[in-house]
């Protein structure tokens, strides 16, 4: 097969941190606030920026806090199992790495009397319908390494009892929500935003306020004190907004205040999610007629925007062993990185070997299509060196 004449603009398919915004370059961060306090008047009044914008684009409920804390999206889930857990047994959803690892916290770290696991593995998703509302319930909105996304909220009850914690990092901004079906929305700028890595965000109903209000006094295992945002009690005003408990850095918080400019110049989560979807429908597209790829995802209905997670099922791969599937597969994606045409489009470790390609508002779709041809390249060389080596 004859090589693409035509390389991709912009190579960085990578998961996580994904593309910058189209058009980026440092100079988006000349006004950062570097060697400035985070507790100036001015420094609070960046941060108070960067929750006013996401709150906008997002579209989120006034009563809604919304703000940044430590540790990236895992940071920001932790810090609402660490602080809202104990009071009610708990339902967990998993079905890759991430989600099957907020599993491991509540049962090997906190250690929780009564906590349900629904799993299931990857390409597939648990019954969401077993969901129980008197409980709290933890679930990934879209598995960055599975490829696999809820495909709505539409179970969540509206007069449950419990909490909804939903880890949406490579979730939202590209997907419809629902946020008066979610008590806490945890992600990082680093996914759809294409911001800088480090930094996560929390968002928080009243509900879950009042719940971490409620629970301070109450919680009986160690609280780190980045995440003891009601430390006296209450989650006072501007406490999540701007007066945050460890230091960001603004450099990363000029970064996401101008990812969420590009956003809004694009017509806000409208926009960002028709780029995705958009994005998709290209490789969907090539799919369809592809004699060699098919997505991880079982169904259409689960089939992520963001994070497309593809498998090998051509004859000759199918047979070799999980480890020289593997193999195979980094021989595809590794020409295509010396090409300089995609960098980072191996699947996950844990996942099954193949391709992943991110998707994110962020990248464009005239990319995308130029990455197929060159991933039909690289295929056909990978294959014809397998076919040689049988032949011998």
């Amino acid at each position: 097969m004859q090589k693409p004449a035509i390389k991709t603009k912009c190579p960085n398919f990578s998961s996580g941190p994904c593309a910058k915004r189209p058009g980026w370059t440092v100079d988006a961060l000349k006004n950062a606030l570097v060697g400035r306090s985070h507790r100036s008047k001015e420094g609070k009044a960046r941060l108070q920026e960067v929750s006013d914008r996401m709150k906008k684009v997002l579209g989120l409920p006034a009563d809604y806090r919304i703000g940044v804390v430590a540790g990236s999206d895992t940071g920001a889930v932790e810090l609402a199992m660490w602080t809202m857990l104990g009071p009610r047994p708990v339902d967990i959803f998993g079905w890759e790495s991430f989600g099957k690892g907020w599993m491991t916290d509540a049962i090997k770290y906190l250690k929780l009397p009564d906590v349900k696991e629904y799993k299931a593995d990857y390409g597939k998703i648990p019954d969401l319908g077993k969901a129980d509302f008197s409980h709290d319930v933890i679930f990934t909105m879209n598995g960055t390494t599975s490829g696999v996304k809820v495909p709505d909220l539409k179970w969540i009850s509206s007069d449950r009892e419990g909490l909804t914690i939903c880890d949406a990092t490579s979730g939202i901004f590209a997907m419809d929500m629902d946020y008066a079906k979610l008590d806490v929305i945890t992600f990082s700028w680093q996914k759809v935003l294409g911001g800088e890595a480090a930094h996560g965000v929390i968002i928080l109903s009243p509900r879950a306020v009042r719940r971490m209000e409620e629970n301070e006094p109450k919680v009986s295992w160690p609280v780190p004190k980045i995440f003891r945002l009601a430390a006296e009690g209450k989650l006072k005003p501007g406490e999540l907004e701007y007066n945050t408990v460890n230091t960001p850095s603004m450099l990363c918080v000029e970064d996401a205040v101008d990812a969420l400019k590009w956003a809004e110049s694009i017509g806000g989560c409208k926009g960002l999610v028709e780029r995705s979807t958009a994005n998709l429908n290209v490789l969907e597209k090539w799919v369809e007629k592809s004699p060699w790829a098919a997505f991880l995802a079982e169904t259409k209905e689960i089939r992520s925007n963001t994070s497309v997670c593809l498998k090998i099922t051509a004859g000759w791969f199918v047979r070799l062993a999980d480890e020289e599937k593997t193999k195979a597969a980094k021989k595809i994606t590794s020409m295509l990185d010396k090409e300089g045409v995609a960098y980072d489009i191996n699947s996950y470790g844990k996942a099954p070997a193949g391709i992943r390609v991110w998707c994110g508002a962020t990248v464009e779709t005239s990319d995308v299509e130029i990455l197929t041809q060159w991933l039909d390249w690289a295929y056909d060389a990978v294959s014809k060196e397998y076919d040689k080596e049988a032949a011998k």
